[in-house]
């Protein structure tokens, strides 16, 4: 197999895409798979573990983890995050490093970002995101900033808003990539599990709902998840989920007046989740109190990457 492709120059790698909390990689992973692989929500910190996604090209496979963004950490999942953000970096084939155009200077986060990027002696391509939001002056000297930092293979400013730099991205990676076999089939867009989706789906609308009433502190965990069919024998999945909470007061919050809140974020997850199982789903969320539950150790292995 691998020689076959070889010889039709097929080529292929993993791609690391790193950069500070809220830049936009989850938004510009989902632009490039073409699916919604990462949850993408305007809050700091909402990827917590490696995402791989696929994407299959004509003489390409280009597997992407998205990692958490770069912060100080404050408890031990935190400090799980940013150790699988920077554990990235030395087993990948090529670098995305995502920085905002907003920024008028290589501020302290991206700045340690950077020196691990030197370290590895990776090849990087930057990604220089929100373009919509300066002006062209602003961009070009940002550009100029960072090529006196890094050997950049390339620096491309784009827009996560906007799909039409996703072929640019795409072209400028397979030109970096060594020849070799495909790791994945075909038919594949990533490797997490049903699980995993199904709990990102749901914590991403509670995020989205809840805003800013309730902090960060939100685990959702899968209980159960099993396929049946109905007595009109069309099949549906039954999931059965937990979302998890710091506090008492945040636990009522999530449920809402008359459960209110929990409805909503249960018939947005429901919605998702038909479209992405392509079948009926039957989704009952619970909401229990962990105390403390970002520094167990029981519930932070989860997020380690492996």
């Amino acid at each position: 197999m691998e020689t076959e492709q070889n010889k039709n120059n097929f080529k292929s790698g993993f791609v690391s895409i790193v950069g500070r909390t809220n830049v936009g990689k989850s938004s510009i992973l989902n632009n490039l798979v073409g699916q919604k692989i990462a949850s993408v929500v305007n809050k700091p910190q909402t990827t917590r573990t490696a995402i791989r996604a696929i994407i299959n090209r004509e003489n390409s496979q280009i597997i992407f983890i998205d990692t958490p963004g770069i912060h100080k950490p404050k408890t031990k999942l935190g400090d799980t995050m940013v150790e699988t953000a920077f554990g990235t970096i030395g087993d990948v084939d090529l670098i995305l490093f995502v920085v905002e155009a907003t920024s008028e200077e290589i501020g302290k986060g991206d700045r340690i970002i950077l020196e691990k990027i030197k370290e590895s002696n990776k090849k990087t391509i930057l990604i220089i995101n929100k373009i919509d939001l300066v002006n062209r002056e602003q961009i070009a000297k940002l550009i100029e900033t960072y090529k006196d930092e890094y050997n950049f293979e390339a620096i491309i400013p784009i827009s996560a808003l906007k799909k039409c730099d996703v072929e640019i991205i795409l072209e400028e990676i397979e030109k970096k990539l060594n020849y070799g076999p495909a790791y994945y089939s075909k038919e594949d867009f990533t490797d997490q599990t049903l699980r995993d989706l199904a709990s990102e789906t749901i914590r991403e609308k509670a995020l989205k709902l809840l805003k800013d009433e309730v902090p960060h502190g939100i685990f959702v965990e899968i209980e159960k998840m099993k396929r049946r069919k109905t007595m009109e024998n069309e099949p549906i999945f039954n999931i059965e989920a937990t979302i998890y909470c710091l506090k008492d007061s945040h636990k009522g919050i999530i449920i809402g007046k008359n459960g209110l809140m929990l409805k909503k974020i249960g018939m947005y997850a429901r919605q998702d989740l038909e479209k992405m199982l392509e079948t009926k789903v039957n989704l009952k969320i619970w909401v229990k109190v962990k105390e403390d539950w970002v520094n167990n150790d029981n519930f932070v292995k989860k997020f380690k990457m492996e």
